[in-house]
């Protein structure tokens, strides 16, 4: 594992270093929906990391963004090689890169990078997390009038009815704000990091949100799906994540907000 982990460290730092150096430059942008959008840096940063991956550890499987899943190992890598790929076709400089890796029962590690910011959060599992090399702790926010929380929507926000803005409107009205940063890696790396005190998403992918689970839970906070249950790798995918007291009071708001559309 040791030698897992920092693998994963090189990677992520080298595929950071492409996708920064790419944010400049003319993008290629493809459409894999409506507003779901994929550049050739996306492409060439899971590459990299794939490339990498398969050459030191061939027995193990992965599930990446844009390859899906490859490998039947009892070791899973799940990568988002450019996290907040909107933000980045359009020049706004908000996205990372996330890195996991699963065994089946827990997550082992996870690893979070903001290439501009040269921001590395990282986590082990028993270990703590780390931002920089430096322990890092989630807010210790009890209420929710306090709070400033973060969200995202699904790609199909246009016409799922399950859309989040109900949860959004509820939760803008009983807090001092709500964000949405457009990465949800990022949004898990800043709750663990103690700058936003929580985050929840009704539909999000596992690649999006494995690196940050692990990061969060290592850092004293809790993460569930959004409706409290706990396993968040499992289909379909949701994600609420907060110190333990603010969770609770979010879990309660968006369980009466679902009793409500009942």
């Amino acid at each position: 594992m040791d030698e897992r982990f920092a693998l994963a460290q090189e990677l992520i730092r080298r595929a950071g270093s492409l996708v920064r150096d790419g944010f400049r430059q003319t993008k290629q942008v493809g459409h894999k929906g409506v507003i779901d959008l994929v550049t050739q840096f996306d492409l060439q940063s899971e590459s990299l990391i794939l490339d990498g991956i398969h050459s030191h550890f061939p027995q193990d499987a992965v599930l990446a963004e844009e390859g899906g899943r490859q490998g039947r190992g009892d070791l899973r890598w799940l990568i988002d090689p450019l996290d907040g790929t909107v933000n980045y076709a359009h020049g706004v400089p908000i996205f990372s890169l996330s890195i996991a890796l699963y065994d089946g029962a827990q997550l082992q590690f996870g690893l979070i990078y903001d290439p501009l910011r040269e921001e590395l959060f990282a986590a082990r599992a028993g270990q703590g997390a780390f931002l920089n090399g430096q322990l890092m702790h989630v807010s210790g926010t009890s209420s929710l009038q306090d709070s400033l929380l973060v969200t995202g929507f699904a790609y199909d926000v246009h016409t799922n009815p399950d859309n989040n803005f109900d949860e959004f409107a509820a939760f803008q009205l009983q807090t001092q704000g709500v964000r949405r940063l457009g990465s949800a890696a990022l949004d898990l790396a800043y709750v663990a990091a103690g700058r936003l005190d929580g985050y929840w998403e009704l539909q999000v992918e596992a690649w999006d949100v494995a690196a940050g689970t692990l990061l969060v839970r290592e850092a004293g906070g809790s993460v569930t799906r959004a409706d409290g249950s706990p396993d968040v790798l499992q289909a379909p995918h949701s994600i609420l994540a907060a110190n333990p007291q603010l969770h609770a009071l979010m879990l309660g708001l968006l369980m009466d907000r679902k009793a409500k559309k009942a």
